[in-house]
């Protein structure tokens, strides 16, 4: 898609939002969702839509956390990284003696723009897999294709071991209580890493190219937390090879944004027109609204999790009555039946053409079971007594 383009689906002077690891795998967990993939590929704040819309999402985390997560980064990677590089070989080389802090090479990534990080860090690598030693590249810039649109993502670190190998680490506040973490946080921390992994693995071809050295992504991440209720750090090597595999298949699904773009209606835009501080949108809701729903949603109840604008399509899918807010699950179940309105008809109807249907066969019998239930109580019901 143009850069024009996308600035009109902006607005004029408005800058794009960056689209993090975070985003990147909740787009591939509903790759369906074209609102959500034309949204986060024209880098629009949906935070901000959201808000000017009149449902605000509720989700993220507090100052508070943020506060505590960066001081506890910076513990970690302390000392050039002594202490990080312990943890990885304590979980992911047991045996085998930690590098020194002279033994270990950190890089410099800075440079001008997303672009110039991106290019940095992929030169990096490349020197640092060639000289055959240890290397800690600390927050570097990696950038992965997303619908036909760059996507820069941004991992904790990269550990690029003396053989050729890359290693995503991920440094997370929550914590591992006696040597485990709660299973849905390290799920979100495994796909997370699943991202950078995918997105490092574009890097390593070029590298191994121009190094003549086998370069190989680990698939394993070394998850660093707080160990128990204290701010030491504790880590786990966690296995993304299951994550990668659904994220790749999943990104490779996506409608490429331009395709998108083309089928709305000439002139939408997602410009909030905010006053001159920047703070107080202008635009009536009722514009943004009908821009919004120019594009199509794929709406389910795990949105409200990953989502800015999931309270938004929350408020459309039930004025609909679609069957999508009781859950994908349940939407699977009922075949082509697609609102509400139609699964209470199906239940109810005694049409000889849909016997056919497994989906109101099971709605039929539903309903019949519920009858004979709300009979059998009725009938078991004490009479009233009368004072």
């Amino acid at each position: 898609m143009s850069r024009a383009r996308l600035t009109e689906l902006r607005g004029p002077g408005v800058r794009p939002r960056s689209l993090d690891a975070r985003a990147l795998a909740a787009l591939a967990a509903n790759p369906g969702c074209r609102r959500r993939a034309l949204l986060d590929g024209a880098g629009i704040d949906k935070g901000a839509l959201a808000q000017a819309l009149g449902s605000p999402a509720s989700y993220g985390q507090s100052q508070f956390a943020l506060i505590r997560g960066n001081a506890f980064e910076a513990r970690v990677k302390a000392d050039g990284g002594t202490e990080l590089l312990r943890l990885l070989h304590e979980r992911l080389a047991p045996g085998t003696p930690p590098p020194g802090p002279e033994e270990i090479a950190a890089p410099d990534l800075s440079a001008a723009g997303p672009e110039g990080r991106a290019a940095r860090t992929a030169l990096a690598l490349r020197e640092a897999t060639a000289a055959g030693g240890w290397a800690l590249l600390d927050h570097p810039m990696l950038v992965l294709d997303v619908a036909g649109s760059p996507a820069y993502v941004e991992p904790d670190a990269v550990v690029v071991h003396p053989d050729g190998g890359w290693t995503v680490v991920e440094i997370k506040s929550f914590p591992m209580i006696d040597g485990s973490a709660d299973a849905a946080k390290v799920g979100a921390a495994a796909r997370q890493a699943a991202v950078y992994v995918l997105a490092l693995e574009q890097v390593a071809e070029h590298a191994a190219a121009h190094t003549g050295r086998a370069v190989r992504v680990r698939d394993r991440a070394l998850l660093v937390c707080p160990k128990d209720f204290s701010n030491l750090p504790a880590a786990a090597a966690v296995d993304v090879r299951k994550q990668l595999a659904t994220t790749r298949r999943q990104l490779a699904r996506l409608t490429r944004v331009e395709e998108i773009a083309a089928a709305l209606p000439e002139g939408t835009t997602f410009d909030l027109r905010l006053t001159d501080d920047g703070r107080t949108p202008t635009r009536p809701p009722e514009e943004l609204a009908e821009a919004v729903e120019a594009v199509g949603a794929a709406y389910a109840p795990e949105c409200l999790a990953a989502c800015e604008l999931a309270f938004h399509c929350r408020k459309r899918s039930r004025q609909e009555g679609a069957v999508e807010a009781l859950g994908r699950g349940v939407r699977g179940e009922l075949g082509g039946l697609g609102t509400v309105e139609e699964v209470l008809a199906a239940a109810a109807s005694t049409d000889a053409d849909q016997v056919d249907d497994p989906a109101v066969l099971a709605l039929r019998r539903a309903a019949a079971l519920r009858a004979q239930a709300l009979a059998a109580a009725a009938s078991r019901a004490p009479e009233p007594v009368c004072r």
